[in-house]
C-alpha cells in the first residue's frame, strides 16, 4: 500500500520498527525486486 514501516509500526503500537519487519517482513518479500527495479531505472 505504500506506507513506510514506521507508520505502520506506530499504528501497530511497536516501540520498534524492527519487531514489525521481523514480524511482518516475510508479506513483503517481492519489494526488494521492486526497489531494484526502481532504482535501475535511476541509472542513465
Amino acid at each position: 500500500m505504500g506506507f513506510s514501516p514506521l507508520l505502520i509500526a506506530e499504528r501497530l503500537g511497536h516501540e520498534k520498527v524492527q519487531t514489525t519487519m521481523d514480524t511482518y517482513s516475510h508479506l513483503y518479500s517481492n519489494k526488494q525486486m521492486e526497489v531494484a527495479k526502481r532504482l535501475d531505472g535511476l541509472i542513465p
